[in-house]
């Protein structure tokens, strides 16, 4: 099943995003990587993110790739209870599987900040543009053509592995 994963990190994000880009591929084994964007904190005040969505096959079981997730991101300095608007180490979302749809608690596929954020839709929009959302029925390129860039605080920058 393809898979996809928004990576966000604003603490030691030159050592977070790197090494959860490895422990993904040791996970997963080959990443589809997108640009690497910086962009302005959402609903609080803190350093910039770094944000990139990478793709993956996996045939594991949904829950356990949240799991696997989770791991990552608290062998990476995550602490379980990382309120949503901070700083972090690293944020790893899973924002889709398949054409699956998910609302079980934490669990929400496709996660709905596809469509609210421009740090999760360009660099998803970037490496799976023609990708239907399975709720709108909706391409990632037409969804980021559509998007609000008014208030746009976002840059690409190169990635470095």
């Amino acid at each position: 099943m393809r898979g996809y994963i928004s990576i966000g990190s604003n603490i030691d994000k030159d050592i977070h995003i790197p090494a959860s880009l490895r422990a993904l591929e040791a996970t997963f084994g080959t990443l589809e990587i997108s640009s690497l964007y910086e962009s302005a904190p959402v609903g609080f005040c803190g350093d910039v993110f770094h944000n990139l969505v990478v793709g993956f096959e996996c045939e594991q079981e949904v829950k356990m790739v949240a799991k696997l997730l989770r791991q990552i991101e608290l062998d990476n300095g995550r602490t379980r209870d990382s309120q949503k608007f901070s700083s972090r180490t690293l944020d790893l979302d899973l924002i889709l599987y398949g054409h699956l749809i998910v609302q079980d608690g934490r669990l929400q596929i496709p996660r709905d900040e596809i469509e609210r954020y421009a740090f999760v839709l360009e660099p998803l929009a970037e490496i799976a543009p023609t990708q239907v959302h399975p709720v709108s029925g909706k391409t990632f390129e037409q969804l980021w053509r559509e998007f609000d860039k008014t208030q746009l605080q976002q840059t690409r920058l190169p990635l470095a592995k």
